[in-house]
């Protein structure tokens, strides 16, 4: 199984000379599996140029969107393989419990006449959508895909890919670790921090030895002191994860929009200096081949 970032960005798209090295465009991540199966996580605006990259040929693709917020599902209108006949384009997603809608909404609300140019009925492969349970995995390909809801103010999940060659990684989307709202001495603390645990707990089973966790960690622990409950994690705590879990390599994604690239070197610096796990900054444009499970490349 093999993976390329096609956008690292978090919140919003940042194009510009300060984000040449590591990238501007919102979240979205092409897997390709041992079997050649074409699988992508969220459709940030990365989802553009990974479009043109893809062979004329007729294809299938499978897009796995961790939640609806507009940096990891704006670029779906912008796919091109969905305007051309005898694609099949599968969208897989959560089923959001307040309005009790699919993945299906995603598109919906994007191409109403009020946002864009082009209607649903205008497109010419066939769309599928695919409701997720949380823990109830699916087969794709030769892909085993497990989800697992995450901490964030929206419905989101965390993927989890297991290829029949042995390979695996887990990418959380946004993700903020639970924090207990009340102090040690409320009557409510033993209780909430009990449950908080147990989740804890079923994160790290859900990452448990992957060869790549690809990870949100927005702050920097000085900024998040002040975001708490703005649904992202902190590269302390993406490291933190990775350790527990025994992942063999962390890939820190989602980008603030105001961080340069410049500003992204000083933290990741910093990072290496602690030497606890093999972790790399997300960057628009890599591509990584994980190993099998007797050890080789693809």
């Amino acid at each position: 199984m093999k993976f390329k970032f096609w956008g690292v960005r978090g919140s919003i798209a940042t194009p510009g000379p300060s984000t040449v090295k590591y990238g501007g465009n919102t979240t979205c991540i092409e897997v390709t599996s041992s079997a050649g199966d074409l699988i992508i996580l969220d459709a940030g605006t990365g989802i553009h140029a990974l479009a043109q990259s893809l062979s004329q040929q007729t294809l299938t693709a499978h897009i796995l969107i961790t939640h609806t917020h507009w940096d990891h599902i704006q670029g779906l209108p912008f796919f091109l393989p969905m305007f051309k006949p005898g694609n099949i384009i599968n969208i897989y997603g959560g089923l959001e419990p307040l309005t009790h809608q699919g993945i299906e909404r995603a598109m919906h609300v994007q191409l109403q006449h009020s946002y864009f140019p082009i209607s649903e009925a205008q497109l010419k492969a066939e769309v599928r959508y695919f409701t997720l349970k949380a823990g109830a995995p699916i087969t794709v390909g030769s892909v085993r895909v497990t989800p697992t809801v995450l901490n964030h103010p929206v419905y989101n999940f965390g993927y989890r890919l297991d290829d029949a060659d042995g390979s695996s990684l887990f990418f959380t989307g946004d993700y903020e670790p639970q924090l207990n709202p009340y102090q040690p001495d409320h009557p409510g603390y033993p209780a909430m921090q009990e449950l908080i645990e147990q989740k804890h707990e079923e994160v790290i089973a859900a990452m448990a030895g992957v060869d790549a966790l690809i990870m949100d960690s927005s702050y920097t622990d000085a900024e998040y002191a002040n975001r708490h409950g703005w649904g992202h994690g902190t590269y302390r705590s993406a490291m933190n994860f990775a350790a527990q879990a025994g992942a063999k390599q962390l890939f820190l994604t989602h980008h603030e929009p105001t961080r340069s690239d410049a500003d992204l070197e000083a933290i990741f610096a910093s990072l290496l200096q602690a030497g606890e796990v093999s972790v790399c900054l997300a960057r628009e444009g890599e591509e990584f081949e994980l190993l099998d499970d007797s050890g080789q490349s693809e």
